[in-house]
């Protein structure tokens, strides 16, 4: 991972004024079953102490809990989900860049947490990131050549000239033209901070990217061209991507495989496609519901969750979505249900599979209600 910022992002070169390409969504391409993951989570945790009140004692907060996930090369799986989930401790322990209170992530099948830190430093040149916002993760007193070549010089791919070309070349493809190599951060735009990131992160050939809600910081047409580069270098690269989102319109078009986090758990995993024509977990369909269209048509009745999402230094017992949930039982009360696969496609509730009445393998509808006119 590169090094010369406080964050280090990922790249990105789309043209300017493309309309939007689609990785995944309705036309997603299927990668093959047989293909092994290069880059699998297996019940990763990760819950932080917090120093308690006067003669309280310190307390844990639940960020992430049990999560099995695998990447594929040209792959990505959008996780997605409400603020406070959990999504960006994920996608931070996928990297090691925190380290897991329990559980384990294998990159190429090699457990990250046996590499010695010579072999961990080799290792990080085949992960990057994107951070969310592209005016805090680049160094304001680095210039543009310098922040993107860093990683090259310090894992001594190349030096002086050598470096200096493929930082141009770098950052010919990602939409920025030659005179940047020589400006500071603070001249360019938030699109083209992000395309420096993006930049930087392809410096040292990564095979597997985290993209942290990269483009919730710009505007639509910004985020566009954005998210057209992402996908043409990933086509270009066969990269694997963890599309971290809170926006489930950007997520359908960049996804092949969806997971829905709640309260660091994932709820609801399955190919994009599915996840947007037959969710089946109440918190899912309520989320989509909330999903505005274009045209009016296709419109969801919308499923208005009451409550706020519980806390994760106090997370409720059994489901941790019943509290809020329009259909739960009692049996949500007292146990938690387990994420069971049906036809590749995961749901953790009670109510799918064997305890869900309608033959489908759906929930039941959850009661909806309509907002009241303005």
């Amino acid at each position: 991972m590169s090094a010369g910022s406080t964050n280090a992002p990922m790249a990105s070169a789309g043209s300017t004024n493309a309309p939007m390409a689609s990785a995944g969504g309705t036309n997603a391409p299927m990668a093959s079953a047989a293909a092994s993951p290069l880059l699998r989570a297996v019940g990763l945790t990760k819950t932080f102490r917090v120093a308690g009140r006067l003669f309280g004692g310190d307390r844990s907060v639940h960020a992430v809990t049990d999560v099995n996930l695998e990447f594929g090369a040209g792959r990505t799986i959008g996780i997605v989900g409400e603020s406070g989930c959990g999504k960006s401790t994920l996608g931070r322990l996928l990297l090691r860049l925190l380290l897991p209170t329990a559980g384990r992530v294998e990159f190429d099948g090699t457990d990250l947490a046996t590499l010695s830190p010579r072999d961990l430093r080799a290792a990080r040149r085949h992960m990057q990131i994107v951070f969310q916002d592209p005016y805090a993760s680049l160094n304001p007193r680095m210039k543009i050549g310098r922040i993107v070549g860093e990683g090259l010089e310090v894992h001594g791919v190349a030096s002086g000239k050598a470096a200096r070309e493929q930082v141009l070349e770098l950052m010919a493809r990602v939409g920025l033209t030659a005179d940047a190599y020589d400006r500071y951060p603070h001249e360019f735009s938030g699109g083209q901070r992000q395309r420096v990131g993006i930049a930087r992160a392809l410096a040292l050939s990564p095979r597997f990217i985290v993209a942290d809600e990269p483009v919730s910081a710009l505007d639509v047409s910004i985020g566009a061209q954005i998210l057209n580069l992402l996908l043409e270098l990933q086509d270009e690269r066969g990269l694997a991507y963890a599309f971290i989102s809170h926006d489930l319109r950007v997520v359908e078009h960049v996804s092949h495989q969806v997971a829905v986090m709640y309260l660091g758990r994932i709820v609801e995993l399955a190919p994009a496609r599915e996840i947007y024509t037959g969710a089946r977990h109440p918190y899912t369909q309520a989320l989509l519901s909330a999903v505005p269209t274009v045209d009016g048509k296709d419109r969801r009745q919308r499923v208005v969750l009451g409550g706020d999402v519980p806390s994760p230094l106090d997370p409720p017992s059994g489901c941790a979505f019943h509290p809020r949930c329009p259909i739960a039982v009692a049996r949500c009360r007292v146990e938690a249900p387990q994420l069971v696969s049906d036809g590749g496609h995961r749901t953790a509730c009670h109510l799918v599979g064997d305890g869900n009445p309608s033959a489908g393998g759906d929930v039941p509808p959850p009661v909806r209600h309509d907002p009241a006119p303005a």
